[in-house]
């Protein structure tokens, strides 16, 4: 019989793993979260060295409250959160907007250049909360029930956010056109 675990089911093996100091399960564990974490890091950051560095840091947060950590089903939207908060910090500390890169605009490919700019442009003129729904939403592929949960705010809130930061994208799209 072949028996497959659910990603949930994969966690809570891995957490188990870590809770009784299997030091192979804390690698496994960061190699299988590190380039998620790490991309929405580079999206929400203007440097991929600051990303490296907030990728860094949390997972060093997550190990640190380790032993207090109690699993629920998914320590990728745990790792969301850690990061989504590191990011804000970061970018209050910078002062800077946030930025996205170039990898942005693969899923765009039928749009111009100045199309993809124009789009970047207004991304990043949204406020950080419109630019974090849509980020986890477009960017990271998430659900809104799982937006909900990262972004601690109500499902409807996020559909809001959602709606308010196309329309906004939508408007200054026609508006430079």
């Amino acid at each position: 019989m072949n028996f497959t675990l659910s990603k949930s089911d994969e966690d809570s093996l891995l957490i188990q793993k870590i809770k009784c100091g299997d030091s192979s399960a804390i690698e496994d564990f960061i190699r299988k979260y590190y380039p998620d974490i790490l991309k929405y890091c580079e999206r929400r950051t203007s440097s991929k060295e600051d990303a490296m560095d907030l990728t860094q840091e949390v997972f060093m947060r997550f190990f640190s409250n380790f032993s207090s950590y109690k699993h629920y089903g998914k320590a990728r939207n745990y790792l969301y959160v850690i990061a989504g908060n590191l990011c804000i910090n970061h970018y209050k500390a910078k002062k800077d907007t946030v930025t996205f890169d170039d990898n942005i605009h693969v899923k765009f490919e039928s749009i111009s250049i100045e199309e993809r700019i124009s789009l970047r442009d207004s991304i990043q003129n949204l406020p950080v909360s419109l630019q974090m729904v849509i980020e986890l939403y477009y960017y990271q592929g998430l659900k809104i029930k799982e937006i909900s949960k990262i972004l601690n705010i109500s499902i409807p809130l996020v559909k809001y956010r959602l709606s308010q930061a196309k329309k906004y994208i939508r408007t200054t799209m026609e508006e430079q056109i």
